[in-house]
């Protein structure tokens, strides 16, 4: 198996599962015109999201990592009449992107983007009585996932569930003594979320256009 191949694959699954686009196409193109890294879920993953965010009824959606809103429009468009959904982004840039691509999307309604570090806006988030969230999407820096889950733990209800992508790290993560903060990250999350009672959860692998990596699923019991 190569890359190519997977490639290949997600290409296939795209074209016959997940049409294209108009506003979802936007949003990838104005994010590479304006030189955004290309970490943005694929569209097979967005729309899995989109599927859970519906099967789940979430109604309620906190998004850790916006980027350029590509993920962001995909879970919004899963909210039910009155749903919300609030996105947390460090990068001015990265956020001005997004609310253009929201606002092309026609989803500036539901969709409330904060600019900052997300350790400095959750407290903010948590001060404001947001909270619960039925649904958690964290896709930041990994180095950080140990604080975000625990913060999405604090903003949960029991029936919540978090995913937290790249938790695989090209099999990084079998690494204990890697000096990446990112597969550290990953690591110290793993074994928070096995010693914590209030969850239970798996992770998966996966291959595909983006390569080989994988995602945890959190539910809150």
């Amino acid at each position: 198996m190569t890359q190519e191949q997977w490639t290949s694959v997600d290409r296939y699954i795209t074209g016959l599962l997940v049409p294209s686009d108009p506003a979802l196409d936007a949003a990838l193109e104005s994010s590479t015109a304006a030189g955004l890294p290309a970490i943005n879920v694929a569209p097979n993953q967005g729309k899995l999201l989109h599927l859970i965010a519906r099967i789940h009824g979430a109604r309620a959606i906190l998004e850790i990592g916006t980027l350029g809103g590509y993920s962001t429009i995909w879970l919004a468009r899963a909210l039910p009449p009155g749903g919300r959904v609030v996105t947390l982004e460090a990068d001015p840039k990265h956020a001005e992107v997004a609310r253009a691509n929201i606002a092309r999307a026609e989803l500036a309604s539901v969709v409330d983007i904060r600019v900052g570090r997300a350790l400095d806006t959750l407290p903010a988030i948590a001060r404001e009585g947001r909270g619960p969230f039925d649904l958690f999407f964290i896709d930041a820096d990994k180095a950080n996932i140990p604080a975000y889950f625990k913060w999405a733990l604090d903003l949960s209800r029991p029936g919540s569930v978090i995913i937290v992508d790249n938790v695989v790290r090209g099999g990084g993560v079998l690494d204990a003594v890697s000096s990446d903060p990112n597969i550290q990250g990953v690591r110290r999350f793993n074994e928070i979320v096995a010693a914590e009672p209030r969850v239970s959860a798996t992770a998966i692998q996966t291959v595909g256009s983006k390569g080989y990596d994988g995602f945890a699923l959190v539910l809150v019991i």
